[in-house]
């Protein structure tokens, strides 16, 4: 046999004792498992320990006061604490401005005092079943959020390839459960004895799309596997924007676009090849400590299909450092409005520029942290490569 479920909790606050006990009888008559507090203070306390199904409450609780101010504080700050918690207010004919404020700032409805007991009860069965199911609506939004933030964080390296001469370490740290930054690093064939133009290289690209939450995230995925598709031993960072900016400019939303950068670091040449579109300006730190933008032209991906791109190749040194980032890192503001910016990043890069790539990737995200009091309103991605 099946265990019937237990009777919906309501809390039941109003001042008056007669007016509790009438309330008590009614509601255990319908159902209703009714909790009886008489102050501000006894619903905070229980809110505090308790899970109830619905509140409903008076907003009156001084004497010779109509204002129900306390009532309306009180309001605001359950629907802070719960934003499920449905609330039901109980107020006299001539407080009826009061009860639509209490709607404003989050009660689900009211009932006029005296109340008609059948009305009473309707408006109560219907806020607590309209609360659970949003409740239920909500636990299961979360949970398919989460699904998707997983799905999404497996979509980027779980760790990143081994490569002679080059060391990588890479951090993403969405704004939200997950978003649309993203950053690949692709080692392509392992060098061949004797063959000396299969040399042993690495790609790396990192990518921002326009716009945050869930519609970003399935656009990054996209634009992942598409990456992942054009960026072989053969294609140049050139190529690769080219064809991934068609296949996107035929498939992307109106309104919606990807900054995007890709490089290619050739150990054995000494050689960085880039091609870059409206991304971020890679900084590349020498082992000297003299930090230089990478600065190319190139229109963001997703608008123009017939777009070209630049690009440019950099000699590349033992010692030499290369930081790759998104907006959620020079944009981070701190309390009085002020971007972190690039010279920041600049001169914090160059100072722990004789580091491991993880000890000044820790260096650039700490400092980041610390400037915008650890509040990120943007996705932040953050690349460093050391060449040794």
């Amino acid at each position: 046999m099946h265990q019937a479920p237990p009777p919906p909790r309501v809390l039941v606050a109003d001042d008056q004792t007669d007016i509790l006990q009438a309330l008590r009888l009614l509601l255990v008559d319908a159902g209703v498992e009714p909790e009886l507090v008489t102050s501000i203070e006894g619903v905070r306390d229980r809110l505090a320990g308790a899970t109830y199904d619905l509140l409903l409450m008076d907003l009156n609780y001084t004497r010779d006061t109509t204002s129900g101010r306390e009532g309306l504080d009180l309001i605001t700050e359950v629907r802070a604490r719960d934003r499920h918690l449905p609330i039901v207010v109980m107020t006299g004919w001539g407080s009826i401005d009061t009860a639509v404020e209490a709607m404003r700032r989050g009660a689900r409805s009211f009932v006029q005092k005296p109340w008609d007991d059948l009305t009473l009860v309707e408006v109560v069965k219907r806020e607590i079943a309209d609360g659970v199911s949003s409740r239920r609506a909500d636990a299961r939004l979360e949970r398919e959020q989460e699904e998707a933030r997983l799905i999404q964080r497996a979509l980027l390296p779980t760790t990143l390839p081994a490569l002679e001469g080059v060391r990588i370490a890479a951090m993403w740290n969405p704004a939200s459960g997950f978003g649309g930054d993203c950053y690949d690093v692709i080692r392509f064939n392992a060098a061949t004895p004797g063959a000396e133009d299969n040399a042993e290289r690495v790609g790396i690209t990192v990518a921002d799309v326009a716009g945050k939450g869930l519609p970003a995230a399935l656009l990054m995925s996209n634009l992942q596997a598409a990456v992942r598709a054009f960026a072989s031993e053969a294609s140049t960072p050139q190529q690769v924007a080219t064809s991934v900016n068609r296949l996107l400019c035929r498939n992307i939303a109106v309104g919606r676009f990807v900054s995007f950068c890709y490089l290619v670091i050739d150990r054995s040449r000494g050689l960085l090849t880039f091609a870059n579109a409206g991304h971020n300006p890679p900084l590349l730190v020498r082992g000297g400590g003299e930090a230089a933008r990478l600065l190319s032209g190139g229109m963001v991906l997703g608008v123009m299909p017939d777009a070209t791109y630049d690009q440019l190749e950099v000699a590349v040194a033992p010692g030499d450092r290369l930081i790759l980032y998104t907006d959620g890192i020079i944009e981070a503001e701190n309390a009085a409005g002020e971007d972190y910016g690039e010279h920041r990043l600049s001169r914090v890069a160059a100072a722990h520029s004789t580091g491991t790539p993880q000890h000044i990737l820790d260096a650039i995200f700490e400092d980041v942290s610390l400037f915008a009091a650890g509040r990120f309103e943007d996705d932040a991605t953050l690349i460093v490569a050391a060449i040794d």
